[in-house]
This record gives structure tokens, C-alpha cells and sequence, in this order.
């Protein structure tokens, strides 16, 4: 499978400042991409994008809060303007709230915004961009997994992840996959490629600095947003290849 040449690219990812977000932009940006640092805190973006110009890339900070709509508009407004196009979006941004809980005592706020954030702000933000990457020759969506959101892998009370307690956040993670397949059959008319990534556990503020490189995780997300057109659309992948849902 041939993967399209990163150059010349627009790409825009959210929650990039910082782990495998920022480790993505790095990657895309090192393959001559230009990258957009989503970040709801617009000096944490610029220091971000500042760190990838200073390795040699493009890129540039945008002020994106995935939970109000105003400032996804905003956002898409900017980019419209500047690039005129998207080819890539990666919907990075997503939040953690619970530390352990069982589900029958699950905190029915925090459950809250971690589907405000992880499902609905995915979904406006994928809205407010798709008249752009409509504008692509080759639009491509990685949507941010986890392996803890597959019902293959977690069903069985002999699983690793059974005794994992993440309901919001797994659950959610679980309807992203779910919008991705739906996106896919939406989108594959014209082209544009959707699918999720799993990038397994890596060492980030979400995961309190426990599991691999955020770089190594961020391959497979790379390798998703550059498919050429032979590749997949509305599939899960880690970099083994197939996640069984």
C-alpha cells in the first residue's frame, strides 16, 4: 500500500501541544506537512508549533476549545481563510476524568464532560472542518482510540483490561469508534478516509507518564492520516494493523 507524500499537506490536530498529539504534528511536520497545533491555550500551541520550526517544520498554533462552538467556528473560519483547504484531521483532544471508580459509583458530572469532550466535541469539530477537507484530493480523519474501547478485547473476564475502571472514558472512546464507522460510510463516496487509532498506552498526562514513547504511538496515527487511495476506510488500527471492535 503506497501512502500519499506528506508535502504540501494541511493538517490539523487537536489537543497537539503536548504528548501524542504534539509527537503527531512532529512527524507530519518532519515529512513536510504543515501543521496546525490545535490547543484550547493559545501560548501552550505557539510554544508547541515554535518547537517544531525550530526543527526545521511548519507550523503554526490555532485556538481550538472542542467543547464550544464558537471557538471550533472560529477555528475553521481561520483555516478557511489562510489555506482555503484540510487534508488531514486528527481528533486528538480528549479528557480522563475518573481515577479507578467502579461504574456503579461512576460521577455522573465528570461523566458528562468526558462525553462532552471525547464524543460531541469530536463530532463538531470533525462538522465544522469537513467542508474543507471536502476541498482535499485526499481527505483523510483519524479519529484518537484506545484498545480498552474494543468489546473484543475487553468482554472476557480473562482480559488484561477487565479490571480496568475507566467508564467515561472508555465508554466514550467506545462511541468514537462507532461515529468513525458511520463517518466512513458517509464520506466514502467522495473519497475521504476515516478510521481510529489505537495507540496503545504511552506516556502522557492522560495515562500519568506510564507506557511507551508518545512518538511511538503517534506512528500509527501518522500512517492513517497519510493513506494513499488503495488504503482503508472505517477501520480500527494500532500498529500491529486490525483492532477488532
Amino acid at each position: 500500500m503506497q501512502p500519499l507524500e506528506a508535502t504540501g499537506r494541511i493538517a490539523l490536530i487537536t489537543g497537539a501541544n503536548k504528548g501524542i498529539g504534539f509527537e503527531t504534528a512532529r512527524a507530519l511536520a518532519a515529512k513536510g506537512a504543515t501543521v496546525l497545533i490545535g490547543a484550547r491555550d493559545l501560548a501552550a500551541g505557539t510554544r508547541a508549533a515554535d518547537a517544531i520550526v525550530a526543527e526545521g517544520g511548519m507550523a503554526e498554533a490555532v485556538q481550538i476549545e472542542i467543547t464550544n462552538e464558537a471557538s471550533v467556528a472560529a477555528a475553521a473560519t481561520r483555516i478557511g481563510e489562510k489555506f482555503g483547504r484540510l487534508d488531514i484531521l486528527v481528533n486528538n483532544a480528549a479528557v480522563s476524568l475518573e481515577k479507578g471508580r467502579e461504574p456503579s459509583e461512576a460521577d455522573l458530572g465528570l461523566l458528562r464532560q468526558m462525553y462532552e469532550t471525547n464524543v460531541i466535541g469530536t463530532v463538531a469539530v470533525t462538522n465544522a472542518m469537513l467542508p474543507m477537507l471536502h476541498k482535499s484530493d485526499a481527505g483523510r480523519i483519524v479519529n484518537m482510540s484506545t484498545g480498552l474501547a474494543s468489546f473484543a478485547l475487553t468482554a472476557s473476564p480473562d482480559s488484561p483490561f477487565a479490571s480496568i475502571r475507566h467508564l467515561g472514558y472508555i465508554s466514550s472512546k467506545a462511541a468514537v469508534n462507532s461515529a468513525t464507522i458511520m463517518y466512513a460510510n458517509e464520506l466514502r463516496p467522495s473519497g475521504t478516509k476515516v478510521n481510529a487509532a489505537n495507540p496503545g498506552l504511552c506516556a502522557t498526562d492522560l495515562s500519568a507518564g506510564k507506557g511507551q514513547p508518545a512518538s511511538a504511538g503517534a506512528a500509527v496515527v501518522v500512517e492513517l492520516a497519510l493513506l494513499g487511495p488503495d488504503g482503508p476506510s472505517g477501520g480500527f488500527f494500532d500498529s500491529r494493523g486490525v483492532v477488532p471492535w
